[in-house]
């Protein structure tokens, strides 16, 4: 199992928890976060015994935005990962699910601080929990910046337009109950109940047929922006394979048997 110094790994069953782990800078992204998000990502989509990921930040934070001190390596740890993004440039944005999506579902768990690229990144996951006092929001243009991790694209197709623009523009926090009437999030908890949360998900994720949780994340990302009538039918190319899978005999068999189903993604 990979990670770094900033960013853990560990397992929780069939679930990958990533962890931002640099809590005493609210969880601010540095190279080795970075490298580690990364490599989780493809950790999760390599190992089929992985059926869901969490992201989720240590101490009480999820992530207060990027570190651009670190990320240049001045004066911090990180300079053994330097090869690693002169190697792959693109790095820093797959890491944020700006140019890479897992095919395994995404589910945040954001407690405290998730602003600037905390936010930016959350567009990128599936399913979103929070815990009650945290604080939303992208901050860039009040610092005379852009945010460039994807806000600009994501957000207005997230939540409706209105919305999008006055959290872009007016560049101000947001609670989490707020971010949940407008749609940004899912589900408000109880502080330091969000990763529990997650995980529950998770679990009733990780219960289902795991090639059709996949076909089916991925039909709705690739049939985004397409008309309904092209959806439809990339639905049907998408959809249809997986009746033809042992693991769908599996379920409908199961289900006449009244018991658990046992999937082996065939």
């Amino acid at each position: 199992m990979g990670g770094t110094e900033h960013l853990t790994v560990q397992r929780e069953g069939a679930t990958l928890v990533l962890t931002l782990n640099r809590p005493q800078a609210r969880n601010a992204l540095s190279l080795p976060m970075l490298v580690g998000l990364y490599d989780g990502w493809l950790e999760a989509d390599a190992d089929d015994s992985v059926r869901s990921i969490v992201l989720t930040g240590a101490g009480g934070s999820f992530c207060s935005g990027m570190d651009l001190k670190a990320l240049a390596g001045n004066g911090m740890a990180g300079e053994e990962y330097r090869d690693r993004l002169k190697a792959d440039p693109d790095l820093h944005w797959k890491a944020m699910l700006r140019h890479h999506r897992p095919r395994k579902p995404v589910i945040a768990a954001a407690e405290g601080y998730c602003v600037a690229g905390g936010t930016e990144m959350l567009q990128g996951t599936d399913i979103r929990v929070a815990g009650e006092s945290a604080t939303f929001g992208l901050f860039e243009v009040k610092r005379g910046l852009f945010p460039i991790g994807g806000s600009t694209v994501r957000l207005q197709r997230q939540i409706p337009r209105t919305h999008a623009l006055e959290m872009l523009l007016t560049g101000r926090p947001y609670s989490a109950p707020e971010a949940a009437a407008i749609g940004l999030i899912g589900h408000v908890v109880p502080d330091g109940t969000a990763l529990d949360k997650a995980l529950e998900i998770a679990e009733q994720i990780n219960s289902c047929g795991p090639l059709a949780v996949e076909a089916v994340k991925a039909s709705v990302y690739e049939t985004a922006e397409m008309t309904e009538s092209d959806g439809l039918a990339a639905e049907l190319t998408r959809g249809w394979p997986v009746f033809d899978t042992a693991d769908a005999k599996e379920g409908a068999r199961a289900f006449a048997e009244k018991r658990p189903p046992v999937y082996k993604r065939a």
